[in-house]
């Protein structure tokens, strides 16, 4: 004891006696001392320059004062030398007697020393790791019941994992399970879990600690952390989750554990002392963003992610000295004093609306707060400019930061007014990824966003263009956005886009997204029927609407005065819907769907019907038709691959609005008299019978009954059937059989089997070979298992019916009908005699 207590005094006498005693920093605490908001501990460490004293300037007992004056001689250097590298020679011994074999006060009084030691840098730490099994020894003590011998040992480990050379080693010797272990015990002192912590920060660094980090029973503990008491172990906590974001495949486990909602909170509180937990926290978010739904979690926290463009792009931005706070549309608040000389004034009252007796709602002072504040830090050039120092920034990497909703819709809008192409850009995809919810999209609509972003859209940057119309699509989801981006007049400048002809498909997809909602007739009939019934001019209720909008746009769609308005507003003229129905012939099914859904809204009024027959209409909807065709959704043609399901819907879907259209626009004599009808009834005889969704087939099925009305007499119709029976075939059977098959209402379900019995009884083989094709066999055993009354009757006289081909004795009897069948005839119910009678028809 007493050569371990000598051993220990030479050993302090030396490296903190004769140099000046400063505690060696690894990352985890560098990273508190410096601005930069991505510091992680992947530093690597660099051997100290220690501070040669004069033994004259050593006081008795204490570390020496620094003296900055030339007192150190090099005698003195040599001697400290000589003594430094003489005390290396006793590091062996104190590694000896961190044996198991030793007292446990020996243990602690070793591994402390060596901690101490440690904080002299690499070189001091070189040293240590000279000697094998020193990381076992040191790891054994974590199991220690002594918290200082806890402490010491977890943070020798900690300064250890600090340099890079030895990172691995420590992973390696099962550091990570004995922390998690000791992280989970009750009652530990603050410094164990201090130094804990710190070693996983500096040990997450690496790609596989970190995986090995995530994946274990750490990180619930580690996300729990974040609120602990101590700033200290939030700091630690916080820093080990930034560096787990680093790894993508993380990701999925932690936004699971709800690390999202709580780095959040953490970021946005304004406490003191918590600069790093919020520089952490927001390298996590970052990180986290990269993904598009988490990127969404995130704004639902009250966060906007905000690209980076550079004090550079601000040098164009020239605010008025004299802006008094006004609303996006230019309406100014009343002015209450005089003007400032440099527009203080005026800024001050931006900041303090809130304080005013101002009848304004919550959205507008809150676009005025936010412009206010971002103007202010524009002016003083503090933007961009909160203490940034290195390039391994993460924010600065990735060219993003993270503000709070108010301020980052206003900082976005206010990007919209420089010069610079490549923030305008950025920042418009950043309205787009922003408007999540209609709450954000109406806070960038009285921000002001709207009015720039349509007159951007005349930019002659051809990004800036895509990008804006990407934010307006974005936007125009809500009803209320929608009617101010129509107030601006975006019709226009999207109308001239289309004619240029050289935009890509993505973003003409966006345009006719827009045009969809802006010229849909419904919602302009329903906004008139709703101005009338607001200013008490019409008395009906708005749930009339449906009945009454279709009597309006009837009425209108012969009114030329009607057409006039709509075109004038709207600038749909020849060309433009030439040009769509030359996209219509050649897009993509989604595209075909836009262009059909938007000749479908204009078709209502007849001038528009002129158009569009003049322009050969006709060929387009035959090409929709044909498109379904040629990608193999007939299913009477041989060797044909079925479409997947995903490509079956798109194409459905652009069918059936063809099919909207083409029901329509036979409404007028003129288009009726100009097209051949008996080309289409071929087509969408076709249609009928493939693969495509049910749900679409319904529009098909009446646009031919509708053909068929139309129809001349003078067409052959002998070689094929019915429309009637086709429309029966192959959309009514279908449609019974997945509405007995889904899970519907047992009502529902009989239903559709007592229909489906009639539609049977009328039509003979033809609908009895379409309910096998269908699946009806199986849907039918197991309704009659729960069926009761007509429900069953119905259930069993189509069986009954299906039994009659000896080809569907298989498939009954493998869908389990034998055993249900005798069921019914034991409980000698109203059906038993038809189940009996069923079950004698049957192979046995």
């Amino acid at each position: 004891m007493a050569l371990s207590a000598a051993y220990a005094s030479n050993i302090n006498l030396l490296a903190y006696k004769q140099f000046h005693r400063v505690r060696w920093h690894d990352v985890t605490e560098t990273t508190r001392r410096i601005s930069s908001p991505r510091v992680s501990p992947a530093i690597v460490l660099k051997p100290r320059k220690f501070l040669i004293l004069s033994r004259a300037t050593a006081g008795e007992g204490g570390p020496a004062e620094f003296n900055p004056g030339p007192s150190a001689t090099s005698k003195d250097i040599e001697v400290s030398n000589s003594n430094g590298n003489s005390g290396e020679g006793y590091i062996g011994l104190f590694v000896q007697m961190l044996g198991l074999d030793n007292n446990p006060v020996d243990r602690e009084h070793a591994v402390v020393t060596l901690w101490k030691y440690s904080d002299g840098g690499k070189n001091f730490m070189d040293v240590i790791m000279k000697f094998p099994g020193c990381v076992n020894l040191v790891l054994s003590l974590l199991k220690s019941d002594s918290p200082s011998t806890c402490e010491a040992a977890a943070g020798l480990l900690r300064n250890i994992s600090s340099v890079k050379l030895y990172r691995d080693i420590i992973a390696e010797s099962g550091v990570i399970e004995e922390i998690a272990w000791l992280l989970h015990q009750s009652f530990l002192s603050l410094g164990v879990k201090e130094q804990s912590l710190c070693t996983l920060w500096n040990l997450s660094i690496d790609e596989k600690p970190r995986i090995k980090i995530a994946r274990g029973d750490l990180l619930p503990l580690l996300i729990k952390l974040l609120y602990d008491e101590e700033i200290k172990v939030k700091e630690a906590a916080a820093g080990v989750l930034s560096n787990l974001s680093l790894s993508p495949c993380n990701h999925c486990n932690m936004v699971e554990l709800g690390v999202i909602p709580k780095l959040a909170n953490l970021f946005k509180s304004d406490a003191e002392g918590l600069k790093v937990i919020r520089k952490s926290a927001k390298t996590a978010l970052l990180e986290l963003s990269k993904d598009d739904y988490y990127r969404v979690l995130i704004f639902e926290e009250g966060l906007i992610k905000v690209p980076l463009i550079g004090a550079a792009a601000y040098k164009s931005f020239r605010p008025q000295s004299h802006s008094w706070p006004s609303l996006p549309d230019g309406t100014e608040l009343e002015r209450t004093s005089r003007s400032s000389r440099y527009g203080a004034t005026e800024l001050l009252v931006g900041f303090s609306v809130r304080e005013k007796d101002i009848s304004l709602e919550e959205a507008k002072i809150n676009a005025i707060v936010g412009r206010s504040q971002q103007l202010f830090l524009a002016r003083i050039g503090a933007i961009e400019n909160d203490g940034r120092r290195s390039d391994s920034d993460s924010s600065l990497n990735q060219q993003h930061t993270l503000l709070p909703w108010i301020d980052g819709v206003a900082r976005l809008v206010l990007f919209l007014e420089l010069e610079d192409v490549s923030a305008i850009t950025r920042a418009a995809y950043s309205i787009a990824d922003g408007s999540i919810s209609e709450h954000l999209r109406i806070s960038f609509k009285e921000a002001g966003a709207i009015k720039r972003l349509v007159q951007l859209l005349s930019h002659d940057d051809k990004a800036v263009q895509e990008a804006v119309v990407y934010a307006l699509d974005r936007l125009s989801l809500s009803y209320e956005v929608l009617q101010t981006i129509e107030a601006e007049g975006i019709v226009h400048p999207l109308v001239d886009i289309i004619k240029r002809g050289n935009a890509s498909g993505s973003i003409l997809e966006k345009i006719l997204n827009i045009l969809h909602r802006v010229i849909d007739p419904g919602k302009y009939m329903e906004r008139k029927l709703h101005d009338k019934v607001a200013s008490g001019s019409d008395k009906m209720a708005i749930s009339s609407y449906n009945s009454l909008n279709r009597d309006v746009i009837t009425r209108a769609s012969g009114t030329s005065s009607m057409f006039d308005l709509i075109s004038r507003e709207r600038g749909i003229d020849s060309d433009v819907v030439k040009y769509l129905i030359r996209i219509l012939k050649t897009s993509s099914p989604t595209l075909q769907t836009k262009i059909a859904s938007i000749f479908e809204h204009l078709s209502s009024f007849e001038p528009f019907v002129t158009m569009l027959t003049i322009s050969d209409i006709e060929s387009g909807l035959h090409a929709v038709f044909q498109n379904l065709l040629l990608n193999g959704t007939q299913e009477n043609v041989d060797n044909q691959l079925e479409l997947n399901t995903l490509m079956a819907e798109e194409i459905g879907l652009a069918v059936a609005a063809a099919s909207r259209l083409l029901t329509k626009l036979l409404n007028f004599e003129q288009f009726h008299q100009s097209v051949k009808t008996s080309h289409f009834q071929s087509v969408l005889r076709d249609v009928l019978r493939s693969n495509i969704p049910l749900h679409t087939k319904d529009w098909v099925a009446s646009c031919l009954v509708k053909l068929e009305s139309k129809s001349s007499s003078g067409w052959d119709m002998s070689d094929d059937p019915p429309i009637g029976l086709e429309v029966i075939v192959y959309d009514t059977i279908p449609r019974l059989v997945e509405q007995m098959t889904t899970p519907f209402s047992l009502e529902s379900r009989e239903a559709a089997a007592i229909e489906l019995n009639q539609v049977i009884s009328e039509g003979g083989v033809e609908c009895s070979k379409a309910v096998t094709s269908a699946g009806g066999i199986f849907s039918l055993v197991k309704l009659i298992e729960e069926a009761s009354g007509d429900g069953l009757e119905a259930c069993l006289s189509i069986l009954y019916n299906l039994s009659m081909d000896d080809e569907n004795h298989p498939a009954m009897v493998s869908a389990g009908i034998v055993p249900a069948l005798k069921r019914i005839v034991l409980s000698e119910g109203a059906q038993w005699p038809r189940a009996l009678r069923l079950l004698r028809t049957l192979p046995t």
